[in-house]
């Protein structure tokens, strides 16, 4: 008997890695959420909804973040990284020359998304999708509380770079 797998994870780098572990199953499905996958949930048992005779007819969700597609208006590729600013994804710790700093998976991910591409301006959506997995922007309050902790953070080892508000658009990584 056929059967789906969901998995959930909340940033996009653990949506990819489950999307790599779960390859070889035959049909999965990747959400940011509980409430994500309740949703689905939901529409699937939903009156009027057709559902597929087997999952192996089942048209498969593409998410393209967690896939590592690119996005139409993603940001260009990465630039060159801002000397002496590391982001270590598997610890998940910023250093900044000898000093370390925790980050959690919502910070480390914004900061990937930043320091990739220094000076490049990152859009509220581009910075949701990358990080959250979604559309969604409501009041962006989010958003700028983890932009709040990740600038403190820099503080904390001393970086010079720091994340920059660029007024109604998004933020950028400037090195100085």
């Amino acid at each position: 008997m056929p059967s789906l797998v969901i998995g959930i994870a909340s940033s996009a780098a653990e949506r990819r890695q489950l999307a790599q572990l779960l390859g070889g199953t035959e049909t999965f499905l990747i959400v940011s959420s509980a409430h994500q996958a309740r949703r689905f949930l939901d529409l699937l048992r939903a009156p009027g909804v057709t559902r597929p005779a087997t999952a192996r007819d089942a048209v498969p969700i593409h998410d393209p973040v967690a896939a590592g597609d690119a996005v139409a208006d993603d940001p260009p590729p990465a630039g060159p990284p801002v000397s002496g600013l590391d982001v270590d994804s598997d610890r998940r710790v910023l250093r900044w020359r000898e000093r370390e700093v925790g980050l959690t998976p919502l910070e480390h991910d914004l900061l990937v998304c930043l320091a990739r591409t220094p000076g490049q301006v990152w859009t509220y959506a581009q910075l949701h999708r990358a990080v959250w997995g979604n559309d969604h922007l409501g009041r962006g309050s989010d958003m700028h509380s983890v932009v709040r902790r990740v600038r403190r953070k820099l503080g904390r080892v001393g970086a010079v770079p720091t994340i920059l508000a660029v007024r109604g658009i998004g933020f950028r990584l400037a090195s100085s």
